[in-house]
């Protein structure tokens, strides 16, 4: 079946008429983005290091903290969010910070989440480098510290890993974010704290399904596009 050139100008309005109101995809990306990067970011912060100081030491019990640190990766989600959500509610011990159904305790519960896969793929990775790299960092009058950049250096490709690993675990998820984001858009239908996970679970159950497609497509492009970037700054650490 073909299609005339003059009728090109009567399909493009029915191309274009997408079913979303006015900044709703843009509203809904911004929260995803904020509160996964945000929480990933923290996430790395805390992880890399507690994984390098495990990576280095020697004690009791290291074997076990490892097994700790790798089932904290299939955690269930839900119960996370259910123990942030307890921790932000007026009974909890953060309940007069107000932060019940905000982007901050999302942030909370994908940090918990995020934090087990980047430690433990951090941890695998440095494990992982050669003993005579560290040896030969302090051969020549190299610090402790220096030896650890050495390392971190060397497990560059394997830390990326992790990042993406947790970013990937947080910004998928959709039964924490529920719980205590509450999927809430203002009246005008600008996301609050509805994230594209939400947003999609939220279509397909009222049998929205071209609009979840569409959804889920900008979340495949999203993720695809931190991938790249985070894949980017790897390889340009090898050049340096």
């Amino acid at each position: 079946m073909s299609v005339s050139l003059a009728a090109i100008p009567e399909l493009a309005p029915a191309l274009l008429d997408l079913p979303f109101r006015e900044g709703y995809v843009r509203s809904i990306v911004f929260v995803s983005l904020y509160v996964s990067v945000t929480a990933v970011a923290l996430s790395t912060l805390f992880s890399v290091p507690v994984a390098v100081a495990i990576g280095f030491a020697d004690f009791p019990g290291k074997g076990f903290v490892k097994s700790v640190v790798n089932t904290g990766m299939g955690f269930p989600s839900v119960v996370v969010g259910l123990i942030v959500l307890f921790a932000v509610s007026n009974q909890g011990p953060l309940g007069s910070l107000d932060l019940v159904f905000t982007r901050e305790a999302m942030i909370m519960s994908q940090f918990v989440l995020a934090t087990p896969p980047i430690t433990a793929i951090t941890l695998a990775a440095v494990s992982g480098v050669d003993e005579g790299v560290r040896d030969a960092a302090r051969a020549l009058g190299g610090t402790r510290l220096d030896a650890a950049l050495v390392v971190l250096k060397e497990a560059r490709y394997g830390i990326a890993t992790a990042i993406l690993a947790g970013f990937g675990r947080a910004v998928s998820e959709v039964g924490s974010v529920l719980i205590v984001g509450g999927n809430i858009t203002s009246a005008d239908g600008i996301s609050k704290t509805r994230t594209l996970t939400t947003a999609i679970q939220l279509e397909a159950r009222q049998g929205q399904y071209e609009t979840a497609m569409i959804l889920g497509a900008v979340l495949v492009a999203l993720v695809l596009t931190v991938n790249a970037v985070v894949v980017h700054f790897g390889d340009s650490g090898v050049t340096r």
